[in-house]
Parts: structure tokens; C-alpha cells; sequence
């Protein structure tokens, strides 16, 4: 039986996957070749999960892979309509990132009510500022988002002794369903989004959102970009409606040097980083070479995406 042939949509540095040596045929593409090298694949590894190439790619003719694999949470960036109605399995990275997010959302929380960016600033100008800071145990926080990474959040953020709302696409044990969102927002300290992007989610925090925030409030955005209007959130910090906010996540990356989000007060800014840390493109190489070995001696894959849905759809 020949062996399988896996095409990689690649990204430097490429995957290791040794592990697979006489069990599949390595092809490799890039954005520009992907279209081409695609009917001759049955399985895709998406290990440039920055690219919109599948999405490009996949409407045109001849044979389509059984199974693409996206080492990333999201797959906003490959589905489209015909991946969507096809037989093809898709499955995502999660279980990589969840707790690495939780760490640093943390890490904002903390930065914040400690005020560390200010710090930072009057040693950088050499200034003397003595000043409160805030108690984080105690205060309230909603996380929008309630998969693996949203469920890490809260409890991450419970051990600091924060009270976390958790709300999710539906209501259940544990979890608040999207009708108490707003009221949540109104009670927040802290206001985490970790939603996955699709039709319902886009565009979500908005005007309207940012309103219902208390004016001391801080915003964390580690879900992807497009969940937040940013022209909203410029025009909530300027105008002081909240106290503050950081975005790991933009609707278009990376962020140009000329982009106003590098100036507004009171706005982190960091270049979606929060899910990265030492030997995390190692882990996601594993991942995958465990999830190939499943799928080639035909037995159940985990991390299967509702294509409809755009996400995971166990503990949604």
C-alpha cells in the first residue's frame, strides 16, 4: 500500500517530523504553489496558520485532501464555503495554547492593577512617583469564551481571587449563555475576550459594548481581531469610557509602523505572542505527528471542527 502523501503549507522555521519517515510522502507549498500541489495531497498540514491560502486555494478543481490539520486554534483563516461543504475532516491545535494564554492574560491583570506600564515609564524619565495601585483579589472578571482557552482564563484568574463569569455560546453548568452578556460587562473589572471568529462573533465588542463597561474597566482581546472594532476601542480609551485595554490580536497583522493603535492611551499592544512560548512550534509538530498517526491507521481523530460552526465544538 503506497504511503500517504502529505502536502505542508509552509512557514519558517518548517515542522519536525521525523517521526513520520516511511509513513508519508512529504510534498511542500507556499502560497503562490499550494493551488497547484493540492489534488495531490491526502492529508494538509497548515503550518503557516497566517495564511489565507487554503482559503484561496481550495475552490479550484481536482481532487481535495481527507484531512487538513491547522496548528492554530482558529481556522477562520482557511475555511471557506467549499472546505465547508466537503467531506474533508479539519482539525485545529487546541490544547497547545490554552494555558500559555492563560499566563499571560494574567500578566496583563496583574500589569494593570499594579500599574507596571506606568513604572516603567517613570524610570524610564527617572521620576519619583509614589502611588496606590489596585487589590486584584476580589475583583470581578468576564471571559467571554468558554472552550479550552476561555475555561483556562478563568481558572488562572480564580487563583488570583478573582470572581470570573465564563460565557459561552449556549447557557449551561458553569457557563453563562450570550442573553447576560451585557449585564456581565456592566459588572466587570476585567473583560476578556477568547471567542473564536465567526458569523455570530465578528464585530462583537463594539460601541454599544465598550458602553456598558464600568468607566474603570480594562479589556483583553487574546481571541483574534476581528472580534473587536477597533475604531470603537480607540474612540472608548480616548474618550475615557473605560480605563484601559490590550490587544494581542488585530484585524490586520502586522500592524504597520504607521498604524494610530501604536499611540493610543492606555492600549498594550503586542504582536500575537500570548499562546508562544519556549519550544511551542515543537509542541505543535508533536501534536500534529501523534494526530497523523491516528489518521493513517484510520482510527478517531480529536480536535474535529463543526466546518459550520468555524470551532471545536465539545465544551463550546
Amino acid at each position: 500500500m503506497p504511503e500517504p502523501t502529505l502536502l505542508v503549507l509552509d512557514a519558517d522555521p518548517p515542522p519536525r517530523l521525523g517521526r513520520l519517515t516511511g509513513r508519508a510522502r512529504v510534498l511542500h507549498a507556499d502560497a503562490h504553489t499550494l493551488a497547484d500541489r493540492l489534488p495531490l495531497a491526502d492529508a494538509l498540514l497548515v503550518w503557516d496558520f497566517t495564511s489565507d491560502a487554503v482559503r484561496r486555494a481550495w475552490p479550484g478543481g481536482g481532487p481535495r485532501p481527507r484531512w487538513v490539520h491547522t496548528a492554530s486554534a482558529g481556522v477562520d483563516h482557511l475555511l471557506c464555503p467549499e472546505l465547508a461543504a466537503s467531506e474533508t475532516v479539519v482539525t485545529n491545535a487546541r490544547g497547545i495554547f490554552d494555558q500559555p494564554i492563560a499566563e499571560y492574560v494574567a500578566g496583563l491583570v496583574l500589569a494593570f492593577a499594579k500599574d507596571l506600564p506606568g513604572t516603567l515609564e517613570h524610570q524610564r524619565r527617572r521620576h519619583w512617583h509614589h502611588r496606590e495601585t489596585v487589590r486584584v483579589a476580589g475583583t470581578r472578571a468576564t471571559v467571554v469564551g468558554s472552550g479550552p482557552i476561555g475555561r483556562a482564563v478563568a481558572r488562572t484568574l480564580e487563583a488570583l481571587g478573582v470572581t470570573v463569569a465564563l460565557v459561552g455560546r449556549t447557557e449551561r453548568a458553569g457557563v453563562h449563555g450570550p442573553g447576560e452578556l451585557d449585564r456581565l460587562l456592566s459588572r466587570a473589572d476585567w473583560v476578556v475576550c477568547a471567542a473564536p471568529l465567526t458569523g455570530e462573533t465578528r464585530g462583537m465588542f463594539d460601541a454599544a459594548r465598550f458602553g456598558v463597561m464600568q468607566p474603570s474597566a480594562r479589556f483583553i482581546n487574546v481571541g483574534r481581531g476581528p472580534l473587536v472594532v477597533e475604531e470603537d476601542l480607540v474612540a472608548a480609551l480616548t474618550k475615557r469610557w473605560i480605563g484601559g485595554a490590550a490587544l494581542d490580536v488585530f484585524a490586520q497583522e502586522p500592524l504597520t509602523a504607521l498604524s494610530p493603535l501604536w499611540d493610543v492611551p492606555g492600549l498594550i499592544v503586542s504582536p500575537h505572542m500570548s499562546g508562544d512560548t519556549v519550544g511551542w512550534r515543537d509542541e505543535l509538530a508533536a501534536q500534529f505527528v501523534d494526530m497523523y498517526e491516528l489518521w493513517a491507521d484510520g482510527k478517531p481523530l480529536p480536535n474535529v471542527v463543526d466546518k459550520k460552526r468555524g470551532y471545536v465544538t465539545q465544551h463550546d
